[in-house]
């Protein structure tokens, strides 16, 4: 599925997961109280490199480096571009 950003090399585009704005006991937090969540689906993934091969693919859920990365917004959407070498694990 191409949605407009064709990512090159070893990068992979991902959009982050929401923040959770309700504790599991009801009480609703502010913006700068909730904890942002290093969570992400992968929603494009590059060709890879000779010395890269991708181990991601469309559709993984991911935990990122919290430094790693640029974001990058297209058609209203917040995406963020990173080197796979920032993504630590898939989780199931």
């Amino acid at each position: 599925m191409s949605f407009g950003i064709k990512p090159l090399g070893d990068k992979v585009v991902i959009r982050k997961v929401d923040a959770e704005e309700t504790t599991a006991s009801g009480i609703v937090l502010p913006g700068q109280a909730k904890e942002q969540p290093q969570m992400a689906e992968v929603v494009a993934v590059g060709p890879g490199t000779k010395d890269e091969t991708m181990e991601v693919k469309v559709g993984d859920t991911v935990i990122y480096r919290k430094y790693g990365g640029d974001d990058v917004k297209y058609n209203g959407e917040e995406y963020m571009i990173v080197s796979q070498s920032d993504i630590l694990a898939t989780v199931k």
